[in-house]
């Protein structure tokens, strides 16, 4: 509890610093560290409609090798990693049902609607790509749970179940060092 007293006493005598060259109040600075802004909306320009990019079948590309998610006030975000080489193309959108590559079968998601994530790149032989909890969404607000639907010739799709048709964005961010990741955030409100 100390050290973080410590921490914070610092980080107040550097923001009244900071202050003093017209940065932003320590106020404002501290809701911008932890991603709150007291009466802030959480009203997004995000849509429901398929975001991609690219197809991109180069087998330079890196591959998919671990899923996780977060919380955060307005949004739930799932983070694909993908190790080092060229950014792959990708595509996410809405379904009727998310398929098993090679099978057909549907994949069983909870929630009320569904996404799918396909990524233009090979799974990492370590990763699960056919499992059904990918990652642990339990208590989330908005994602209910995460599934592999297989990774063959060069595509691995993910899909998400989601409590309701709600808006998302899709960024593909380079790092940390030569790797990337996908990250995907679902709006909590409509």
């Amino acid at each position: 509890m100390f050290k973080n007293l410590t921490v914070l006493a610092g980080a107040a005598a550097g923001v009244s610093m900071a202050v003093a060259v017209g940065a932003p109040s320590p106020k404002q600075l501290l809701a911008q560290l932890t991603d709150h802004q007291p009466g802030a909306s959480c009203q997004t320009s995000w849509g429901t409609g398929e975001q991609s990019s690219g197809p991109s079948a180069d087998p330079r590309n890196g591959k998919v090798r671990d899923v996780r998610a977060g919380t955060h006030r307005c949004y739930d975000r799932l983070v694909i990693d993908l190790g080092p080489g060229r950014k792959p193309g990708y595509q996410v959108r809405y379904v009727a049902e998310v398929d098993s590559q090679g099978s057909g079968n549907p994949v069983p998601l909870r929630g009320r609607a569904q996404l799918l994530v396909e990524i233009d790149a090979s799974a990492r032989p370590s990763f699960p790509a056919g499992s059904s909890e990918l990652v642990n969404v339990s208590g989330f607000r908005v994602l209910r749970q995460v599934a592999g639907a297989g990774s063959f010739e060069g595509v691995t799709d993910i899909g998400v179940g989601v409590k309701g048709k709600r808006p998302f964005r899709v960024r593909l961010l380079s790092g940390p060092g030569q790797d990337s990741r996908l990250v995907i955030d679902v709006a909590r409100h409509r």
